[in-house]
C-alpha cells in the first residue's frame, strides 16, 4: 500500500534567526544533508507518491534544489496558507484518497515514520492517524504534549497535561478541507472534528525524533544521528 505525500516546506523559519536570512529552513544542513532531503529520503524508502512540496519563502532556492526530481511544487505565492490551506491547495496533485503529510523540519531514527503509519492505517476506523512521542522523548521540543492516547488508540487533546507530542507525520482523509470557509487555516480544524467523531487515532513512533526548528536543534539532531 502506498499513499501520496505532502511535505510542508513553506515557512519562514524565523526561529532559526540569521540561519534563514538568505536560505529557506528546508535547505539547512543537518549531518551534511538538507532537511528537505532527509524528508524526501523517508518518502523514497516508504514508496510514497506522488510527492508534493509546498513553497513560499525563498521558493526559487527550493525549486532549483529539486529540479529534475520527481516532486511537484505547490507554490503559495501571496501568503503562507498554513497546514490546512496549504494541503487543500495541493490536493489536485494528490488525488482523492487519504494523504500522508510530513513536516520538513525534523530528523528521525528508528523505523521509517511513513512506513510505520502505513502499516497501522485502518480505513474502516480512521480518518486520521498521527505519529506521536511522549514529551520527554521528543528531542528539541519545547512545551507540553499535544495529545493523549486511549487504550483503543483514539486521541484526545492533552489540554496542558503531560502527554504525547505530534511529530509532524500523519495519514489524513482530506474531504473535510472543502468545507472550511477560510483560506489560511491549520489542520487542527479537521483534527478536532475527527476527534469529536472518534475517528482520530495515534501511534507512538518506534525510534527517535528531533525538532530542528531552532539553531541548537542542528547539534541535537546530529548527536541523535551519531555524527
Amino acid at each position: 500500500m502506498s499513499f501520496p505525500l505532502m511535505v510542508f516546506a513553506a515557512g519562514f523559519g524565523t526561529r532559526m534567526g540569521a540561519l534563514t536570512a538568505n536560505r529557506p529552513k528546508p535547505l539547512i544542513l543537518v549531518a551534511g544533508k538538507p532537511l528537505l532531503d532527509h524528508a524526501l529520503d523517508l518518502a523514497d524508502q516508504a514508496g510514497a507518491g506522488p510527492v508534493v512540496v509546498n513553497t513560499h519563502y525563498l521558493a526559487d532556492q527550493i525549486a532549483r534544489h529539486l529540479a529534475g526530481r520527481p516532486v511537484t511544487l505547490s507554490h503559495e505565492a501571496d501568503e503562507i496558507l498554513e497546514t490546512g490551506g496549504g494541503l487543500r491547495k495541493a490536493l489536485p496533485h494528490l488525488g482523492d484518497g487519504p494523504v500522508m503529510t510530513l513536516n520538513s523540519d525534523a530528523v528521525w531514527t528508528g523505523q521509517n515514520p511513513l512506513s510505520q503509519l502505513v502499516a497501522q492505517w485502518d480505513p474502516e476506523r480512521m480518518d486520521a492517524l498521527l505519529l506521536l512521542l511522549p514529551v520527554g522523548q521528543a528531542t528539541g521540543h519545547k512545551g507540553t504534549g499535544d495529545f493523549l492516547i486511549g487504550a483503543d488508540g483514539r486521541i484526545a487533546r492533552a489540554k496542558g497535561a503531560p502527554g504525547l507530542v505530534y511529530l509532524g507525520a500523519q495519514i489524513l482523509r482530506c474531504e473535510g478541507l472543502a468545507g472550511v470557509d477560510r483560506t489560511v487555516f491549520s489542520l487542527n480544524i479537521l483534527w478536532d472534528e475527527m476527534i469529536g467523531r472518534g475517528r482520530a487515532f495515534g501511534i507512538v513512533h518506534d525510534g527517535g525524533w528531533c525538532d530542528v526548528g531552532r539553531p541548537e536543534g542542528i547539534a541535537e539532531a546530529e548527536a541523535m544521528l551519531g555524527v
